[in-house]
């Protein structure tokens, strides 16, 4: 018997379909082919696996699924934040432009450190380098805001004064009508920068 012919009827022995004369000469054949008794063993086990898969238990079935299911990695949770940042588009944006500005603030606030004088009677006032004097007898009218500075007061100020980023003297025949305050914090500068906006905003 030829192999390809031993092949052929291997098939229609596992499924009970091969007449007796053809079976025996097939077993003799598988007896003495190495190869053809192979081929039958891989036969055998596809078919016994076939049949297994066909005339499965259910709660087996369940089983593997459970199994299964619980061998794979569990889904990640969403972070609360990102939920709050999917149902809140509007406030994240106008939180994140908040965020820029303030960095953005801040960083001017750090590489600004050249001296600014304001003020309403910047006559009486005396700049040598980075201190600014107001000499004794005189008098400036208004405030006085002095950035990245020295600050001397000897004479009259009426109105406050301000210092940013810098140093404020005041002498014993110093008078100061307003008030006298010192801004360090990069926070407070910027809560200065936006209070005094809105104020030229609401007298123009």
């Amino acid at each position: 018997m030829e192999c390809k012919l031993a092949v052929s009827m291997m098939h229609d022995y596992l499924d009970d379909d091969l007449p007796e004369l053809q079976q025996r000469e097939l077993k003799e054949h598988l007896l003495s082919c190495p190869d053809c008794r192979a081929k039958f063993k891989e036969l055998e086990q596809t078919d016994i696996l076939m049949f297994s898969l066909m005339h499965h238990n259910p709660v087996t079935s369940d089983d593997l699924v459970g199994r299964i299911m619980s061998a794979l990695p569990a889904t990640k949770k969403e972070r609360a934040f990102v939920t709050w940042i999917k149902r809140h588009p509007a406030l994240t944006a106008a939180s994140v432009f908040i965020l820029v500005m303030l960095m953005s603030s801040v960083t001017f606030w750090n590489q600004d450190k050249q001296l600014v004088v304001r003020g309403t009677n910047l006559d009486q006032v005396v700049i040598q380098g980075d201190t600014v004097i107001v000499p004794t007898g005189t008098t400036v009218a208004g405030d006085l805001t002095v950035e990245n500075g020295k600050t001397q007061v000897y004479g009259e100020v009426n109105g406050n004064v301000t210092v940013i980023d810098g140093s404020l003297y005041q002498a014993s025949t110093a008078h100061i009508s307003g008030q006298a305050k010192k801004i360090d914090q990069a926070l407070s500068w910027i809560w200065y920068k936006v209070t005094n906006m809105f104020s030229e905003v609401a007298y123009r």
